[in-house]
């Protein structure tokens, strides 16, 4: 089992790293100035890069740029037709979840939760520490912690299933999280059922995420395609960002059609560090030199 402890925090010095670069690019710091930015000697950085992701930092960097988010856009336009039902399952042995969702009914919709339990917890993850939340019928939440406190986090949590019975449990979904965020060669496939609460046409937009594949990105035309709207790119964007459980439901797929990051519910550093991770992972798995 990895040290999810560890690689949170070497997570928050890879997300200070990559603002620093959002607001460099464009004279393509040096490695020392990466390091630099975070407090470490050239040495300990590369280290860090390495236990945390296994590539270079000058490597990962190449999977942020936006000639990169080009590419991985060149070919969407069929991925969402021909790519796995069962979610973020994937070719790669490095990438075993396969994922399944069901929405609340309309009455429990309009009734807020009301007589449905939900234990919860923050743990630490590859990506920084998250909340993870879970009924008997599935996982109903998953938030990375950002600027704002922990508490600011759970009060907006609290304010969408205010009428559900919350249980501070962290011994419930710690389990959940350990699959969720464990993707070593060994690791038994993981089945995770995610429980969503939304407007219609927001599960239809949250289903088409689940059909992105690793290593693969749409852009928010190519969503209000798939699910037959054509026109409804910008309300596309709306449901993508109420989207209840990043990661699992991968919303850090959809970019922009000019090869733009776009915006992200955890911030968009967090975004481009989940799509250089997945990357790196391609990149390690099918042996790319």
């Amino acid at each position: 089992m990895k040290d999810f402890r560890q690689l949170s925090k070497d997570y928050q010095r890879v997300e200070q790293a990559i603002k620093f670069l959002e607001e460099n690019f464009n004279r393509q710091p040096s490695l020392a100035e990466m390091a630099e930015s975070v407090n470490l000697s050239e040495y300990h950085f590369q280290r860090l890069f390495s236990r945390w992701v296994g590539i270079s930092p000058k490597r990962f960097l190449q999977f942020l740029t936006k000639e990169y988010a080009k590419n991985l856009i060149k070919n969407s336009s069929n991925v969402l037709d021909v790519t796995y039902d069962s979610g973020l399952s994937s070719p790669g042995r490095l990438h075993h979840l396969f994922v399944s969702c069901e929405a609340v009914t309309p009455g429990e919709y309009k009734t807020k939760g009301r007589g449905i339990k939900i234990a919860y917890g923050v743990h630490p993850s590859l990506f920084g520490d998250c909340l993870l939340a879970t009924t008997e019928r599935g996982i109903c939440a998953l938030h990375f912690v950002r600027e704002e406190s922990k508490t600011d986090l759970l009060n907006r949590f609290q304010k969408k299933w205010q009428n559900a019975s919350l249980e501070f449990s962290p011994q419930k979904t710690r389990p959940l999280a350990d699959r969720i965020f464990d993707f070593s060669a060994d690791q038994e496939p993981a089945s995770l059922h995610l429980y969503v609460r939304g407007t219609n046409f927001q599960i239809k937009v949250w289903e088409a995420l689940l059909r992105i594949p690793l290593g693969s990105a749409v852009t928010y035309e190519d969503i209000a395609v798939h699910i037959g709207m054509p026109r409804a790119a910008r309300a596309v964007g709306n449901a993508v960002g109420q989207n209840p459980i990043p990661f699992l439901i991968p919303c850090h797929r959809v970019i922009r059609k000019l090869g733009d990051f776009g915006n992200y519910g955890s911030g968009p550093a967090r975004k481009k560090a989940i799509l250089g991770w997945e990357a790196a992972l391609q990149f390690a798995d099918t042996g790319t030199k």
